[in-house]
């Protein structure tokens, strides 16, 4: 039996050398990537903050058009055309809108009026807790006066503030407009039919890569038409519950209780508490006993927390399971940044962007985070193979 001898190649040097500088180079390329993403990332958060008033309508606007185009879909295979049920779907939901800030602009407007009076109505009525808070409040009077003695000769301008009825007539009249606007945008895209799909498919060169982007443009009209109109039939129900529990309870315009509930359960974590409190301050005013106020909010309460623990679990399922840090957080930013309508339109926004990571191989990993359901879209022979 012969020994064979194996001989290693001879490493070159300059080959050497020039995978290491090559490696070099990827891992610079891959830093500069990495700083471009976030200053891009950057200058969006921005661009938002300060286009808030143009984007916020269109994105709206989006979001409507996305929730009813399964509805304008369903008629048009029955022969009615997409510009009929667009035109027909909007009125109805501008005039629901319209009613419902007509119904609530009187009462509302006298609670603005009438503010400093409801204020001091609900001290009166929790004199005793507001007394261990007086000895505090003496203290730093006593600090404010030394402060405004050793400052007498200082002249002080103090500017005029807006009332706080024109305040809230500007902020109507602000909501009115984005709302508007939206909506007029939402009527051009359901009427457009499935053009904007079309130009989409069509503008990738080849086949797979229209197929993925087909999935993903249904998938995300599918989760955002699932989830907002399930939430809005949740949220209509919780409305007509907490509206005829607290005007059987006997308080008064019990109806826009009814309808913050509706709107304030968009709004996860803190929709349901801020309900409560707002319920709780009105109580405190319009009725007699503290005891009988304090049963409203309890009443308010109550009902959020089981749509919030049961009825929405057991409809939604784990289909669109959100991950609640991510919510949570997701919430807290667009709160941050665009207010209580940027969190409103939170949890929409997650589910878009879920799906269109469920669907992207390269996003995979950041949608499982996003959620524990997997809401990517089979394929058509997927589907045909299930």
């Amino acid at each position: 039996m012969s020994n064979e001898t194996v001989s290693a190649d001879p490493i070159d040097p300059d080959a050497l050398a020039e995978e290491l500088a090559r490696a070099a180079t990827v891992r610079e390329l891959q830093r500069i990537r990495g700083l471009l993403t976030i200053a891009v990332l950057i200058g969006l958060t921005v661009a938002c903050f300060f286009a808030r008033d143009v984007l916020l309508p269109i994105i709206l606007g989006i979001m409507v058009s996305l929730t009813l185009s399964p509805v304008v879909r369903w008629a048009q295979r029955r022969g009615v055309t997409p510009p009929l049920t667009a035109v027909a779907l909007i009125l109805m939901l501008g005039g629901i809108l319209g009613a419902s800030g007509y119904a609530m602009s009187e009462p509302v407007t006298n609670w603005v009026q009438n503010a400093p009076e409801m204020g001091r109505e609900v001290q009166r009525k929790l004199a005793g807790i507001f007394e261990s808070v007086e000895k505090v409040q003496e203290a730093s009077d006593q600090v404010e006066e030394m402060a405004t003695d050793a400052e007498a000769g200082v002249q002080k301008v103090v500017l005029d503030q807006p009332g706080l009825l024109n305040s809230a007539a500007s902020y109507a009249a602000s909501i009115g407009t984005t709302l508007a606007v939206a909506l007029v945008l939402a009527l051009f895209l359901l009427a457009s039919g499935d053009l904007f799909y079309t130009k989409i498919v069509e503008s990738y060169p080849r086949l797979s890569e229209k197929k993925r982007a087909l999935r993903i443009v249904y998938g995300v009209e599918r989760a955002i038409s699932r989830y907002l109109l399930t939430i809005t039939a949740i949220n209509a129900g919780l409305g007509l519950t907490v509206f005829a529990a607290l005007w059987a309870l006997g308080l008064p315009n019990a109806f826009i209780w009814g309808f913050v509930a509706f709107v304030f359960n968009f709004l996860p974590f803190i929709g349901a508490m801020a309900g409560t409190v707002l319920v709780g301050f009105y109580a405190l005013v319009t009725l007699d006993t503290v005891g009988y106020a304090l049963l409203m909010p309890t009443v308010y309460l109550t009902a959020t927390s089981i749509e919030g623990q049961f009825v929405t679990p057991t409809i939604l399922g784990k289909r669109l399971n959100m991950n609640t840090v991510s919510v949570f957080l997701t919430v807290v930013f667009w709160g941050w940044l665009w207010g209580i309508a940027g969190a409103l339109m939170a949890v929409p926004f997650l589910v878009m962007v879920k799906v269109i990571c469920d669907n992207v191989p390269s996003l995979r990993t950041f949608g499982s985070f996003l959620g524990g359901a997997d809401t990517a879209v089979a394929a058509p022979a997927e589907r045909s193979t299930a």
